[in-house]
Protein backbone atom coordinates (compact mmCIF):
# COMPACT_ATOMS: atom_id res chain seq x y z
CA UNK A 1 0.00 0.00 0.00
CA UNK A 2 1.13 3.49 -0.69
CA UNK A 3 0.21 6.94 0.38
CA UNK A 4 -0.76 10.31 -0.93
CA UNK A 5 0.82 13.74 -0.88
CA UNK A 6 -0.69 16.36 1.38
CA UNK A 7 0.37 19.45 3.24
CA UNK A 8 2.44 18.72 5.22
CA UNK A 9 2.62 15.31 3.63
CA UNK A 10 1.38 11.74 2.98
CA UNK A 11 2.44 7.88 1.89
CA UNK A 12 2.28 5.27 -1.04
CA UNK A 13 -0.74 3.05 -1.84
CA UNK A 14 -3.27 4.92 0.19
CA UNK A 15 -1.31 7.66 1.79
CA UNK A 16 2.25 9.00 1.79
CA UNK A 17 4.03 11.08 4.44
CA UNK A 18 5.96 14.12 3.47
CA UNK A 19 9.23 14.70 5.30
CA UNK A 20 9.98 18.32 4.60
CA UNK A 21 13.26 19.34 5.91
CA UNK A 22 16.09 19.08 7.99
CA UNK A 23 19.01 17.10 6.99
CA UNK A 24 20.98 15.38 9.69
CA UNK A 25 19.32 17.36 12.43
CA UNK A 26 15.90 16.10 11.23
CA UNK A 27 14.19 19.32 12.16
CA UNK A 28 10.79 20.31 10.77
CA UNK A 29 10.21 16.79 9.49
CA UNK A 30 6.86 16.24 7.79
CA UNK A 31 5.67 13.07 6.10
CA UNK A 32 4.32 12.71 2.58
CA UNK A 33 2.24 10.05 0.77
CA UNK A 34 3.21 8.48 -2.51
CA UNK A 35 0.01 8.47 -4.48
CA UNK A 36 0.18 12.01 -5.74
CA UNK A 37 3.88 12.42 -6.34
CA UNK A 38 4.55 14.37 -9.54
CA UNK A 39 6.19 12.82 -12.54
CA UNK A 40 9.68 13.75 -11.41
CA UNK A 41 12.94 13.65 -13.37
CA UNK A 42 13.27 11.26 -16.27
CA UNK A 43 15.90 9.33 -18.10
CA UNK A 44 15.34 8.01 -21.61
CA UNK A 45 14.41 4.36 -21.91
CA UNK A 46 16.39 2.95 -24.80
CA UNK A 47 14.26 -0.22 -24.85
CA UNK A 48 11.11 1.72 -25.79
CA UNK A 49 9.25 0.55 -28.88
CA UNK A 50 6.27 2.06 -30.76
CA UNK A 51 3.61 0.41 -28.58
CA UNK A 52 5.11 1.80 -25.35
CA UNK A 53 2.89 4.43 -23.75
CA UNK A 54 4.49 7.74 -22.74
CA UNK A 55 4.99 8.46 -19.06
CA UNK A 56 2.63 11.08 -17.62
CA UNK A 57 2.44 13.10 -14.41
CA UNK A 58 0.13 10.49 -12.84
CA UNK A 59 1.57 9.02 -9.67
CA UNK A 60 3.35 5.77 -10.63
CA UNK A 61 2.38 6.30 -14.27
CA UNK A 62 2.63 3.15 -16.38
CA UNK A 63 4.13 5.06 -19.29
CA UNK A 64 7.35 3.43 -20.47
CA UNK A 65 9.17 5.95 -22.65
CA UNK A 66 11.28 7.19 -19.73
CA UNK A 67 12.23 6.25 -16.19
CA UNK A 68 11.43 8.45 -13.18
CA UNK A 69 14.87 8.80 -11.57
CA UNK A 70 13.30 9.70 -8.23
CA UNK A 71 13.03 5.90 -7.83
CA UNK A 72 15.75 3.25 -7.93
CA UNK A 73 15.35 0.99 -10.95
CA UNK A 74 15.74 -2.70 -10.08
CA UNK A 75 17.75 -3.65 -13.14
CA UNK A 76 20.81 -4.04 -10.91
CA UNK A 77 21.50 -5.37 -7.43
CA UNK A 78 20.19 -3.15 -4.61
CA UNK A 79 20.84 -3.15 -0.86
CA UNK A 80 18.15 -2.79 1.81
CA UNK A 81 18.54 -2.15 5.52
CA UNK A 82 15.98 -3.48 8.01
CA UNK A 83 15.68 -1.45 11.21
CA UNK A 84 13.67 -2.98 14.06
CA UNK A 85 11.87 -0.51 16.32
CA UNK A 86 10.78 -1.21 19.89
CA UNK A 87 8.84 1.04 22.27
CA UNK A 88 8.98 1.93 25.96
CA UNK A 89 5.50 0.49 26.59
CA UNK A 90 6.24 -3.03 25.32
CA UNK A 91 8.89 -5.73 25.61
CA UNK A 92 9.28 -7.51 22.24
CA UNK A 93 8.17 -11.14 22.11
CA UNK A 94 10.16 -11.77 18.95
CA UNK A 95 13.74 -11.13 17.90
CA UNK A 96 15.00 -9.05 14.99
CA UNK A 97 16.28 -12.25 13.41
CA UNK A 98 12.80 -13.83 13.55
CA UNK A 99 11.18 -10.77 11.97
CA UNK A 100 13.84 -10.60 9.27
CA UNK A 101 13.18 -14.26 8.46
CA UNK A 102 9.48 -13.41 8.00
CA UNK A 103 10.41 -11.48 4.87
CA UNK A 104 13.82 -12.68 3.68
CA UNK A 105 14.94 -14.56 1.70
CA UNK A 106 11.31 -14.91 0.48
CA UNK A 107 11.12 -11.34 -0.85
CA UNK A 108 14.51 -11.54 -2.54
CA UNK A 109 13.53 -14.87 -4.08
CA UNK A 110 10.27 -13.38 -5.39
CA UNK A 111 12.10 -10.61 -7.24
CA UNK A 112 14.89 -12.91 -8.44
CA UNK A 113 12.32 -15.17 -10.09
CA UNK A 114 10.24 -12.28 -11.45
CA UNK A 115 13.29 -10.58 -12.98
CA UNK A 116 14.69 -13.82 -14.48
CA UNK A 117 17.74 -13.37 -12.29
CA UNK A 118 18.42 -9.81 -13.45
CA UNK A 119 17.80 -8.27 -10.04
CA UNK A 120 18.86 -9.22 -6.51
CA UNK A 121 17.54 -7.40 -3.44
CA UNK A 122 20.15 -7.87 -0.71
CA UNK A 123 18.76 -7.50 2.82
CA UNK A 124 20.91 -6.22 5.68
CA UNK A 125 18.91 -6.58 8.94
CA UNK A 126 20.14 -5.03 12.16
CA UNK A 127 20.71 -7.59 14.89
CA UNK A 128 19.26 -5.47 17.68
CA UNK A 129 16.20 -3.47 18.57
CA UNK A 130 16.29 0.31 18.18
CA UNK A 131 14.32 1.97 20.98
CA UNK A 132 11.83 4.68 20.02
CA UNK A 133 11.58 7.64 22.42
CA UNK A 134 7.78 7.52 22.79
CA UNK A 135 5.24 4.84 23.63
CA UNK A 136 3.75 3.01 20.66
CA UNK A 137 0.32 4.38 21.55
CA UNK A 138 1.60 7.96 21.37
CA UNK A 139 2.00 7.79 17.58
CA UNK A 140 -1.63 6.69 17.02
CA UNK A 141 -0.59 4.39 14.19
CA UNK A 142 -3.35 3.46 11.76
CA UNK A 143 -4.03 3.03 8.04
CA UNK A 144 -5.10 6.60 7.31
CA UNK A 145 -2.56 8.10 9.62
CA UNK A 146 -2.58 11.68 10.86
CA UNK A 147 0.25 13.42 8.99
CA UNK A 148 1.76 15.04 12.08
CA UNK A 149 1.80 11.76 14.02
CA UNK A 150 3.33 9.95 11.07
CA UNK A 151 5.96 12.67 10.72
CA UNK A 152 6.86 12.33 14.38
CA UNK A 153 7.20 8.56 14.00
CA UNK A 154 9.52 8.88 11.01
CA UNK A 155 11.57 11.64 12.62
CA UNK A 156 12.04 9.59 15.78
CA UNK A 157 12.82 6.37 13.91
CA UNK A 158 15.50 7.90 11.69
CA UNK A 159 17.08 9.81 14.58
CA UNK A 160 17.13 6.71 16.80
CA UNK A 161 18.66 4.54 14.09
CA UNK A 162 21.19 7.05 12.80
CA UNK A 163 23.96 6.16 15.31
CA UNK A 164 23.72 2.51 14.24
CA UNK A 165 23.07 2.80 10.49
CA UNK A 166 25.09 4.32 7.69
CA UNK A 167 22.15 5.27 5.47
CA UNK A 168 24.47 6.11 2.56
CA UNK A 169 25.06 2.38 2.02
CA UNK A 170 21.45 1.47 1.24
CA UNK A 171 18.98 1.87 -1.61
CA UNK A 172 15.92 0.77 0.41
CA UNK A 173 15.02 1.40 4.07
CA UNK A 174 12.58 -0.82 5.98
CA UNK A 175 11.38 0.44 9.38
CA UNK A 176 9.95 -2.63 11.11
CA UNK A 177 7.90 -2.03 14.26
CA UNK A 178 7.56 -4.50 17.14
CA UNK A 179 4.41 -6.35 16.05
CA UNK A 180 3.27 -6.94 19.63
CA UNK A 181 3.44 -3.33 20.81
CA UNK A 182 -0.08 -2.18 21.81
CA UNK A 183 -0.16 0.84 19.50
CA UNK A 184 0.94 -1.00 16.33
CA UNK A 185 -1.73 -1.49 13.64
CA UNK A 186 -0.87 -4.08 10.99
CA UNK A 187 -3.14 -2.31 8.50
CA UNK A 188 -0.81 0.71 8.48
CA UNK A 189 2.06 -0.87 6.53
CA UNK A 190 2.95 1.38 3.59
CA UNK A 191 5.65 3.21 1.68
CA UNK A 192 6.32 6.78 2.69
CA UNK A 193 7.84 9.10 0.08
CA UNK A 194 9.46 12.29 1.31
CA UNK A 195 8.44 15.54 -0.31
CA UNK A 196 12.02 16.67 0.05
CA UNK A 197 14.85 14.22 0.72
CA UNK A 198 16.04 13.83 4.30
CA UNK A 199 19.81 14.16 4.57
CA UNK A 200 21.53 11.47 6.63
CA UNK A 201 25.12 10.21 6.48
CA UNK A 202 25.73 12.30 3.39
CA UNK A 203 22.88 10.60 1.53
CA UNK A 204 19.42 11.77 0.49
CA UNK A 205 16.69 9.53 1.92
CA UNK A 206 13.74 9.79 -0.47
CA UNK A 207 11.41 7.19 1.06
CA UNK A 208 11.03 4.46 3.66
CA UNK A 209 8.89 1.37 3.97
CA UNK A 210 7.05 1.44 7.31
CA UNK A 211 6.28 -2.15 8.32
CA UNK A 212 3.69 -2.89 11.01
CA UNK A 213 2.97 -6.52 10.11
CA UNK A 214 1.98 -9.28 12.47
CA UNK A 215 4.31 -12.23 13.08
CA UNK A 216 4.06 -14.17 10.84
CA UNK A 217 3.11 -11.50 8.27
CA UNK A 218 0.71 -11.44 5.34
CA UNK A 219 1.97 -13.33 2.31
CA UNK A 220 4.05 -11.30 -0.15
CA UNK A 221 3.37 -8.09 1.75
CA UNK A 222 6.94 -6.85 1.49
CA UNK A 223 7.12 -7.69 -2.21
CA UNK A 224 4.04 -5.49 -2.71
CA UNK A 225 5.45 -2.58 -0.71
CA UNK A 226 8.85 -2.87 -2.33
CA UNK A 227 7.12 -2.65 -5.70
CA UNK A 228 6.13 0.92 -4.76
CA UNK A 229 9.80 1.67 -4.09
CA UNK A 230 10.35 0.77 -7.76
CA UNK A 231 7.57 3.10 -8.97
CA UNK A 232 4.84 0.47 -9.38
CA UNK A 233 1.22 1.48 -8.64
CA UNK A 234 -1.44 -0.05 -6.43
CA UNK A 235 -3.72 -2.03 -8.71
CA UNK A 236 -6.53 -2.66 -6.23
CA UNK A 237 -9.68 -0.60 -5.99
CA UNK A 238 -10.36 0.95 -2.61
CA UNK A 239 -14.11 1.43 -2.05
CA UNK A 240 -15.05 4.97 -1.06
CA UNK A 241 -16.53 3.83 2.25
CA UNK A 242 -13.87 1.19 2.87
CA UNK A 243 -16.49 -1.52 2.41
CA UNK A 244 -16.98 -3.83 -0.55
CA UNK A 245 -14.55 -5.65 -2.82
CA UNK A 246 -11.05 -4.25 -3.27
CA UNK A 247 -9.94 -6.62 -6.05
CA UNK A 248 -12.29 -5.87 -8.94
CA UNK A 249 -9.58 -4.37 -11.19
CA UNK A 250 -7.09 -7.26 -11.43
CA UNK A 251 -8.17 -9.94 -8.95
CA UNK A 252 -5.37 -12.42 -8.20
CA UNK A 253 -3.15 -11.17 -11.01
CA UNK A 254 0.04 -9.31 -9.99
CA UNK A 255 1.30 -8.74 -6.45
CA UNK A 256 0.52 -5.02 -6.79
CA UNK A 257 -3.16 -5.95 -6.83
CA UNK A 258 -3.30 -8.24 -3.81
CA UNK A 259 -0.49 -9.68 -1.74
CA UNK A 260 -2.74 -12.70 -1.20
CA UNK A 261 -3.29 -13.35 -4.92
CA UNK A 262 -2.89 -16.82 -6.39
CA UNK A 263 -0.93 -15.43 -9.37
CA UNK A 264 1.38 -12.75 -7.90
CA UNK A 265 3.87 -12.67 -10.78
CA UNK A 266 4.14 -9.03 -11.92
CA UNK A 267 2.37 -8.25 -15.17
CA UNK A 268 4.53 -8.31 -18.28
CA UNK A 269 3.89 -4.57 -18.59
CA UNK A 270 5.43 -4.03 -15.15
CA UNK A 271 8.40 -6.19 -16.08
CA UNK A 272 8.88 -4.14 -19.21
CA UNK A 273 8.80 -0.95 -17.17
CA UNK A 274 11.34 -2.28 -14.66
CA UNK A 275 13.78 -3.43 -17.34
CA UNK A 276 13.22 -7.16 -16.90
CA UNK A 277 11.82 -7.59 -20.41
CA UNK A 278 13.79 -6.27 -23.35
CA UNK A 279 12.42 -5.06 -26.66
CA UNK A 280 12.92 -8.47 -28.27
CA UNK A 281 10.61 -10.07 -25.72
CA UNK A 282 7.81 -7.59 -26.44
CA UNK A 283 5.85 -7.82 -29.71
CA UNK A 284 3.91 -4.81 -30.94
CA UNK A 285 0.85 -5.75 -32.99
CA UNK A 286 -0.36 -2.96 -35.25
CA UNK A 287 -3.44 -3.26 -37.38
CA UNK A 288 -5.24 -4.10 -39.39
CA UNK A 289 -3.41 -7.43 -39.27
CA UNK A 290 -3.46 -11.08 -38.29
CA UNK A 291 -0.42 -11.97 -36.23
CA UNK A 292 0.57 -15.47 -35.11
CA UNK A 293 3.01 -15.59 -32.25
CA UNK A 294 4.22 -17.88 -29.50
CA UNK A 295 4.05 -16.59 -25.93
CA UNK A 296 6.37 -18.05 -23.34
CA UNK A 297 4.79 -18.36 -19.87
CA UNK A 298 5.51 -15.09 -18.11
CA UNK A 299 6.64 -16.67 -14.83
CA UNK A 300 8.76 -19.42 -16.37
CA UNK A 301 12.51 -19.25 -15.92
CA UNK A 302 14.38 -18.96 -19.23
CA UNK A 303 15.57 -22.31 -20.49
CA UNK A 304 19.34 -22.58 -20.44
CA UNK A 305 20.77 -21.98 -23.88
CA UNK A 306 17.36 -21.18 -25.38
CA UNK A 307 16.80 -18.16 -27.59
CA UNK A 308 14.95 -15.14 -26.20
CA UNK A 309 11.22 -15.81 -26.45
CA UNK A 310 8.25 -13.46 -26.59
CA UNK A 311 6.73 -12.79 -23.16
CA UNK A 312 4.36 -9.92 -23.94
CA UNK A 313 2.25 -8.81 -26.90
CA UNK A 314 0.91 -5.25 -27.01
CA UNK A 315 -1.76 -3.60 -29.13
CA UNK A 316 -1.75 0.19 -28.90
CA UNK A 317 -5.40 1.27 -28.68
CA UNK A 318 -5.02 5.02 -28.22
CA UNK A 319 -2.67 7.82 -27.26
CA UNK A 320 -2.78 6.75 -23.63
CA UNK A 321 -4.07 3.16 -23.67
CA UNK A 322 -2.97 -0.28 -24.79
CA UNK A 323 -4.03 -3.92 -24.58
CA UNK A 324 -1.45 -6.31 -23.17
CA UNK A 325 -1.53 -10.05 -23.83
CA UNK A 326 0.58 -12.61 -21.96
CA UNK A 327 0.59 -16.30 -21.00
CA UNK A 328 0.23 -17.36 -17.37
CA UNK A 329 1.09 -20.91 -16.27
CA UNK A 330 1.60 -22.76 -12.99
CA UNK A 331 5.31 -22.11 -12.52
CA UNK A 332 7.62 -19.81 -10.57
CA UNK A 333 5.76 -17.13 -8.62
CA UNK A 334 2.55 -18.34 -10.31
CA UNK A 335 2.86 -21.92 -9.04
CA UNK A 336 -0.46 -21.64 -7.16
CA UNK A 337 -2.34 -20.14 -10.10
CA UNK A 338 -6.05 -20.93 -10.36
CA UNK A 339 -6.42 -20.97 -14.16
CA UNK A 340 -3.70 -21.21 -16.78
CA UNK A 341 -4.07 -19.46 -20.11
CA UNK A 342 -3.63 -16.28 -22.09
CA UNK A 343 -4.44 -13.18 -20.05
CA UNK A 344 -5.64 -9.92 -21.61
CA UNK A 345 -5.60 -6.62 -19.76
CA UNK A 346 -5.94 -2.94 -20.51
CA UNK A 347 -3.23 -0.46 -19.48
CA UNK A 348 -3.65 3.31 -19.11
CA UNK A 349 -0.85 5.76 -18.46
CA UNK A 350 -3.04 8.56 -17.05
CA UNK A 351 -4.57 6.65 -14.13
CA UNK A 352 -2.70 7.14 -10.86
CA UNK A 353 -1.85 4.48 -8.31
CA UNK A 354 -5.11 3.09 -6.93
CA UNK A 355 -7.08 4.59 -9.81
CA UNK A 356 -7.23 1.52 -12.03
CA UNK A 357 -4.16 1.83 -14.30
CA UNK A 358 -4.61 -1.86 -15.17
CA UNK A 359 -7.93 -3.60 -15.85
CA UNK A 360 -7.96 -7.36 -16.42
CA UNK A 361 -10.45 -8.40 -19.09
CA UNK A 362 -12.66 -11.30 -18.06
CA UNK A 363 -12.88 -13.60 -21.06
CA UNK A 364 -15.34 -15.82 -19.12
CA UNK A 365 -17.72 -13.22 -17.67
CA UNK A 366 -20.45 -15.73 -16.79
CA UNK A 367 -18.27 -17.98 -14.64
CA UNK A 368 -15.83 -17.80 -11.77
CA UNK A 369 -13.24 -20.12 -10.25
CA UNK A 370 -11.39 -21.04 -7.05
CA UNK A 371 -14.07 -19.39 -4.93
CA UNK A 372 -12.54 -20.78 -1.73
CA UNK A 373 -9.03 -19.42 -2.43
CA UNK A 374 -9.19 -16.56 -4.92
CA UNK A 375 -9.30 -12.95 -3.74
CA UNK A 376 -11.86 -12.29 -6.52
CA UNK A 377 -13.29 -15.46 -8.13
CA UNK A 378 -14.94 -13.65 -11.10
CA UNK A 379 -11.45 -12.88 -12.47
CA UNK A 380 -9.76 -16.11 -11.37
CA UNK A 381 -10.73 -17.72 -14.69
CA UNK A 382 -10.06 -14.61 -16.79
CA UNK A 383 -7.46 -16.20 -19.13
CA UNK A 384 -8.31 -17.86 -22.44
CA UNK A 385 -7.63 -21.58 -22.76
CA UNK A 386 -6.59 -23.64 -25.78
CA UNK A 387 -9.19 -23.46 -28.54
CA UNK A 388 -10.88 -20.36 -27.13
CA UNK A 389 -11.38 -16.97 -28.79
CA UNK A 390 -12.30 -13.61 -27.30
CA UNK A 391 -12.97 -10.27 -28.98
CA UNK A 392 -12.39 -7.01 -27.16
CA UNK A 393 -15.16 -5.23 -29.04
CA UNK A 394 -14.44 -1.68 -27.98
CA UNK A 395 -10.87 -1.98 -29.31
CA UNK A 396 -11.51 -4.20 -32.33
CA UNK A 397 -9.03 -6.85 -31.18
CA UNK A 398 -9.57 -10.62 -31.32
CA UNK A 399 -7.36 -13.12 -29.50
CA UNK A 400 -7.41 -16.82 -30.42
CA UNK A 401 -5.45 -19.48 -28.53
CA UNK A 402 -4.53 -22.21 -30.99
CA UNK A 403 -2.55 -24.71 -28.95
CA UNK A 404 0.46 -25.23 -26.72
CA UNK A 405 3.95 -26.22 -27.74
CA UNK A 406 5.75 -29.26 -26.27
CA UNK A 407 7.70 -26.86 -24.03
CA UNK A 408 4.51 -25.28 -22.62
CA UNK A 409 4.40 -22.06 -24.61
CA UNK A 410 1.12 -20.79 -26.06
CA UNK A 411 0.48 -20.30 -29.78
CA UNK A 412 -1.76 -17.27 -30.19
CA UNK A 413 -3.35 -15.43 -33.11
CA UNK A 414 -4.05 -11.72 -32.61
CA UNK A 415 -6.32 -9.96 -35.09
CA UNK A 416 -6.57 -6.19 -34.99
CA UNK A 417 -9.15 -3.84 -36.48
CA UNK A 418 -11.95 -6.39 -36.03
CA UNK A 419 -15.27 -4.75 -36.99
CA UNK A 420 -17.21 -3.66 -33.91
CA UNK A 421 -20.69 -5.12 -33.42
Amino acid sequence: MEGQQTQPGSPDGVERPRLRAAAAALTSLAAVAATSLVAGPAVADTSAVPCALPRTAAHHSLGLDSWNTAYPRPDRNLDAVMIFLSFPDSSPLTTPAELAADHFPATSDFFRRASYGKFLLRAHPLRQWVRMPQKSTAYRIKRDWDADRRSAYLRDAIAAADPLVDFSRYDVVYLVADPDAPGVDSDATKVVNFDQPVRADGADLKRAVTVFERHPPDRNVLAHETGHVFDLPDLYHRPADGKGDWDTHVGDWDVMGSQFGLAPEPFGWHKWKLGWLNRWQVRCVAGPADRMLTLEPLAAAPARGASVGTRLAVVRTGANTALAIEARSATGNDRDICTEGVLIYRVGNEAASGGGPVQVIDTHPKTEACWDESVYPPLADAPLGVGETFTVKEDGVRVEVADRTPTGAWNVKITTAVPRR
